[in-house]
């Protein structure tokens, strides 16, 4: 795995960091109302927020009217690499299972083999 992935995975393993993305899924919001969503301080969840920015899952910026307001957003391009990881493990498993259906209705369209008959003598032998 490359670094951007384990860096995003990282972020991502903690539930109030998930928490948070699915928060800023609906649209771009202040710190304090994160805060609120989740029952948290402000320090708290400002430790959060920072390791997000730095992973490059959100970004904040200030609104041109108010400079003292930060609003965090989604960053798609931080995802992207997680995507595409995620694509190509969904790839490999689509062709593992495509092959395993294939095998499993070319065993099921076979004929069953015969069972082979007893031998009377080998099987008289066994008993002595």
């Amino acid at each position: 795995m490359n670094h951007d992935i384990d860096t995003a995975l990282s972020a991502l393993a903690d539930p109030t960091r998930r928490a948070v993305v699915e928060l800023l899924r609906s649209g771009p919001q202040r710190a304090g109302e994160l805060a609120d969503a989740l029952a948290m301080t402000p320090p708290a969840l400002s430790r959060h927020l920072r390791v997000l920015r730095r992973s490059g899952l959100i970004t904040d910026d200030e609104p041109d009217h108010d400079a003292r307001v930060r609003l965090y957003r989604l960053e798609p391009t931080g995802f992207a690499p997680l995507r595409d990881w995620l694509q190509e493990l969904q790839a490999f498993w689509d062709d593992q299972l495509l092959a395993f259906k294939a095998h499993a209705e070319a065993v099921a369209a076979a004929p069953a083999p015969k069972a082979a008959p007893r031998r009377r003598a080998a099987a008289a032998k066994g008993r002595r």
